[in-house]
């Protein structure tokens, strides 16, 4: 399991003084860049692969509050890699700074070529990367299927 630990600062919590919702993502993807920078995916090795990550869904689920000024830890897991590394599953969890668990995190994503704008699998050297990440004990290889577990489509607004 990969690790982060931040500390709520004031532009992170809402009016409520709890721990904003936007900051939950923030933390978790810088979570996930310092993950994968570990694992060589950086501004540079990305660009010069034209590839970038994007995000699917993120459902979140929180559990207690938290609050100005207290530590938290971010976890990362991966859950799920297509074959080709096209499709990402991760989990993140929050703790406090005694180690229990106040938000927990599903995230489903993919890789796009930055030229075509189309997903597209992983370069060899980053699939290398990933066969060496410990994965969790429910890990699957993921299907473009899957991808569809929670599909939605759009809905223009007449005009």
């Amino acid at each position: 399991m990969y690790l982060k630990e931040f500390e709520i600062r004031w532009s992170d919590i809402d009016a409520n003084w709890h721990l904003a919702n936007s900051a939950y993502v923030n933390f978790m993807s810088q979570t996930r860049m310092g993950f994968l920078m570990e694992l060589g995916f950086n501004q540079k090795t990305m660009a010069d692969h034209k590839i970038g990550p994007v995000v699917f869904y993120e459902h979140i689920y929180y559990f207690k509050e938290a609050f100005f000024g207290k530590p938290v830890k971010v976890s990362l897991e991966l859950m799920g890699l297509s074959e080709d590394g096209k499709f990402f599953k991760f989990h993140h969890n929050f703790f406090d700074s005694k180690g229990r668990n106040f938000a927990h995190c599903e995230i489903l994503g993919a890789w796009i070529n930055l030229q075509t704008r189309s997903l597209t699998g992983l370069p060899e050297e980053f699939l290398t990367a990933f066969s060496k990440v410990e994965k969790s004990k429910d890990f699957k290889t993921l299907t473009k299927e899957d991808t569809r577990k929670y599909a939605k489509q759009p809905k223009d607004l007449v005009i």
